[in-house]
């Protein structure tokens, strides 16, 4: 018969023992699981964060608007791979290399100074949230039928024919010179120029036309014809209201549809850019040409323009001893071939033709549209010298239709510029943390042009 194992004999200090154990062990368990649920919280913020929180923290604030670091970087992405896809075109082509190798310097200076193009991005999607707020103070929408007919037109389609817009401008006539202009610059001395326009970087237009060696008539010169009087409320208004011309329509919609879903999909493809961006990014274009018509509406085209010549020197003490002889009653056109240093336009009597306000540095802008006819100014200084001034003419001009819409353009700015001020706009610098250098960069059209 076997034997009987002896009963182990568990003392209540050995329950105590165990229990104690036992609690140690749970301990343990609820300490590892707990640093796992933080290892993994952690974890999961982290992905969080840069996966969802970090796109929807703002980058710039617009009233009670703001723009995401999503949004951001979206448009980012998509001006990137725009500049990338110009910058291949123009490369390829030996025509554009020879003669838009400037322009395409600025590209390449865009992609790689990704801090360059990101302000240029976050700038426009600040004027677009600007114009979104104010068209909805104004009653100004964009219809989803409007948006369909602008993508159209970017691709070409025209279902009922292509219009080809054709410009007539009503003439414009001017009085003929004044006897003060006549004994200003006598008709027989004013050459007949036909004027370039160069900008300095300043902003001032100089003109670089060459003289034509005859003798003008008041009526066939060049020289500006009007005194200082307004254009009569009976005169004709330039109109320039394109009349459209229709053509065949170079394929059909199923073409269209084709090209087009391949597009959104190259979009998708490269850059994550969703129709839904594509078609806000036609509907803010829409709605920036609504709003700048409905400001500038009442604009005319015409403007206050001055018709002046000068005399630039390098020293104040030279331009007040110009004005003396001035004075002392020598002859301008003389003096400017003599003495002045603007080489454009010294040989025709430092004339500076016709301009705008916009077109000349501010003081000196501000000196000619003070001044009345005839008159000679005191020592103007700006960033090219000493100027002394002599304004021949003060009139309403008609504007060409490129300086009308330059005109609206700087209008429409300005207007931008007020409304940053009354909407509080507010940037944050971590938009410099998440800017995306992607799409990459084919490192041949980082290659200098040689322009």
């Amino acid at each position: 018969m076997a034997k009987q194992p002896t009963p182990k004999v568990v003392t209540k200090k050995h329950l105590a023992r165990l229990e104690k154990e036992r609690i140690q062990q749970r301990y343990l368990l609820i300490g590892t699981a707990a640093v796992l649920v933080v290892v993994l919280l952690v974890v999961l913020y982290g992905w969080l964060d840069q996966s969802v929180l970090q796109k929807t923290r703002p980058v710039a604030r617009v009233g009670n608007a703001t723009i995401s670091v999503r949004d951001f970087q979206t448009q980012v992405r998509y001006t990137r791979l725009q500049t990338i896809n110009q910058l291949q075109t123009f490369m390829s082509d030996p025509m554009y290399l020879q003669f838009f190798s400037q322009y395409i310097q600025q590209m390449q200076a865009q992609l790689q100074n990704p801090t360059q193009m990101g302000q240029s991005v976050l700038d426009q999607m600040i004027t677009d949230e600007i114009i979104r707020q104010e068209a909805a103070k104004m009653g100004i929408t964009v219809t989803e039928e409007e948006v369909d007919r602008k993508i159209e037109e970017e691709f070409g389609f025209y279902e009922n024919g292509t219009p080809t817009p054709t410009v007539t401008a009503t003439p414009f006539s001017t009085s003929t010179l004044s006897p003060t202009q006549l004994a200003l610059v006598p008709p027989t001395a004013t050459p007949t120029i036909t004027p370039e326009v160069t900008a300095t970087p300043e902003g001032t237009a100089i003109s670089t036309g060459t003289p034509e060696a005859t003798t003008a008539t008041p009526e066939a010169s060049a020289t500006p014809t009007s005194e200082a009087t307004p254009t009569p409320a009976g005169t004709p208004t330039p109109d320039y209201t394109p009349t459209p011309t229709l053509t065949a329509t170079p394929y059909t919609r199923e073409g269209f549809q084709k090209r087009y879903e391949e597009v959104v999909k190259s979009f998708k493809d490269a850059i994550n850019y969703s129709e839904a961006d594509l078609r806000q990014l036609i509907r803010n274009q829409l709605l920036r040409e609504k709003v700048k018509a409905a400001i500038t509406k009442d604009m005319q085209p015409f403007e206050e323009q001055v018709w002046a010549r000068h005399i630039l020197v390098a020293t104040e003490e030279e331009a007040k001893q110009v004005r003396a002889r001035l004075e002392a009653g020598e002859d301008f056109a003389k003096l400017a071939a003599e003495l002045s240093t603007d080489t454009s336009n010294k040989d025709i009597g430092g004339d500076l033709q016709w301009f705008g306000r916009d077109k000349m540095v501010e003081p000196f802008s501000n000196a000619a549209f003070s001044m009345q006819i005839g008159e000679i100014s005191q020592p103007v200084q700006t960033t090219f010298g000493w100027h002394i001034i002599q304004v021949l003419g003060h009139e309403n001009r008609p504007l060409t239709p490129e300086e009308f819409n330059a005109a609206k353009d700087t209008a429409f700015n300005k207007w931008i510029e007020e409304k940053k001020k009354e909407l509080n706009v507010q940037t944050f610098d971590r938009w410099k943390d998440v800017l995306p250098t992607d799409p990459e960069v084919p490192p041949q059209l980082l290659q200098q042009t040689g322009g």
